[in-house]
């Protein structure tokens, strides 16, 4: 049983981490690498992390994640990886052909120290990478940052590794789209296409991890961005980084190395979010926002307005990664819904002061902390019980102790189907959100409600 005590004590807790919420870099180094066509994530380390990584991103995505490792023994443990990914280099590029090797680090390979770039140097000058093919790295050891650090390294990579500045500005904006579902990359993409705007896209997971069952094994799915558009993203006119965590530090070397000027705004959940996508692609690319868009504004607009008792003063918690959860509180504060617990795993002070800016109206103390977990969380929640919790599959746990409905959302989800294939970003996927929010809220209402009788009338 927990014990009731203040936050202010319970903050206190510093030397122990109960129940997590977020896991590995490494997993979103995986991630992001699958957004490259033709593109094998290798995990620098042991099998074991591997095999973690892999089964995760399958778990979640009912998908077969393809990955390779270095398979660290005790020897590779004391003396260095270096022969182990040399070989495991030429292995790949000689059996599986992939286009690109995304090599990402774990825990045991970052305390050892193994220096990448000198590792692939030494792998290309004894002509083990074939003519055409590339190895990029991304530094992500497990003991810094989450989940979504890894995500951003490695998509930082791509823009270091690939990005060529041309003679001219090519009639093109890079979209950055965070660490979201491939049906969220594939509904930005269709955002921008609908507005007419040509956009780059990386990584993009879409038809990789939600691509359709033909009855025949792809080892590389037709889906993710293309060297050549990543070449090409160095003379893009803009690039549009969606989340400060995940998306930034590509946004940013991009400038720095190509100076191709970004603009950062939040993942476009909800209404004002994407207003604020919508317009800077209308603004950048110099184009009109069409009919179809406001229409589907419209009918977000109008699910608002007709279910608007149901949301209104409604406490929840809130558990989930940072750039996500910055955009689903403004959106719930905009439906005047009040988000009091809010928890992230992944560290970062300015999550915090972004939450206390967007929750500043909300006639409630609302609890934040970044860098906190589950059982902090949970204790929050005895001491001031909400109407729901949104967060990933281990939020049931909670939602089952306390009777409270759960609404899945983020990473991981592990016994539903569905977020790989119907977006939450976007005005289609604020619809899906309130949905899903009217669904808990008004199943709970209906269970507590006293029967009735009913007169059948004929």
């Amino acid at each position: 049983m927990l014990l009731r005590h203040t936050p202010e004590a319970i903050r206190e807790r510093r030397a122990l981490t109960i129940n997590p919420a977020k896991t590995c870099q490494p997993i979103g180094a995986m991630y992001a690498a699958l957004g490259i066509h033709r593109c094998l994530p290798h995990s620098h380390g042991s099998q074991g992390c591997c095999a973690y990584h892999r089964s995760t991103l399958t778990r979640h995505f009912k998908e077969p994640v393809m990955a390779a490792t270095s398979s660290f023994t005790e020897g590779a443990s004391v003396f260095g990886g270096q022969s182990n990914l040399i070989q495991a280099i030429d292995n790949i590029f000689t059996v599986y052909e992939p286009d690109v090797i995304a090599v990402h680090t774990t825990c045991l390979s970052e305390t050892i120290g193994d220096d990448i770039p000198q590792i692939s140097r030494k792998a290309q000058a004894e002509g083990k990478i074939p003519p055409g093919k590339f190895v990029i790295h991304a530094n992500t050891p497990s003991y810094v940052g989450s989940h979504v650090t890894g995500f951003a390294n490695m998509t930082k990579a791509m823009a270091d590794y690939f990005a060529e500045r041309g003679g001219k500005r090519l009639e093109q904006i890079n979209i950055i789209p965070g660490y979201v579902e491939p049906s969220d990359m594939e509904e930005i993409r269709r955002i921008a296409a609908e507005m007419g705007v040509r956009a780059v896209v990386f990584p993009d997971t879409s038809n990789v991890l939600n691509r359709p069952q033909t009855g025949k094994f792809e080892m590389y799915p037709r889906g993710g961005v293309s060297i050549e558009a990543l070449r090409s993203a160095g003379s893009s006119k803009c690039t549009v980084a969606l989340g400060r965590t995940a998306s930034w530090p590509a946004a940013r070397a991009l400038d720095v190395k190509c100076n191709v000027h970004c603009e950062l705004l939040d993942l476009p959940i909800g209404l004002t979010a994407t207003d604020a996508f919508i317009d800077v692609l209308r603004r950048v690319a110099g184009v009109s926002v069409p009919d179809s868009i406001n229409l589907e504004r419209g009918r977000l607009l109008d699910i608002v307005t007709d279910m608007h008792q149901y949301f209104y003063g409604k406490k929840l918690g809130l558990v989930g990664d940072p750039d996500q959860l910055v955009s689903l509180a403004e959106f719930l504060v905009s439906i005047d819904m009040w988000p009091i617990h809010i928890v992230t795993g992944t560290p970062g002070r300015k999550f915090e002061s972004r939450i206390r800016e967007i929750t500043r109206g909300v006639p409630h103390e609302v609890n934040v902390t970044a860098g906190g977990d589950m059982f902090l969380f949970h204790q929050w929640i005895k001491n001031d019980p909400v109407d729901l919790i949104m967060g990933n599959t281990y939020l049931k746990y909670i939602a089952r102790d306390e009777d409270i409905p759960l609404v899945r959302f983020g990473f991981p989800i592990l016994d539903r189907v569905g977020h790989g294939y119907f977006p939450t970003v976007g005005y289609r996927g604020g619809m899906r959100l309130l949905e899903k929010i009217l669904d808990a809220l008004l199943d709970r209402k209906d269970r507590d409600a006293p029967e009735e009788a009913f007169e059948l009338v004929l």
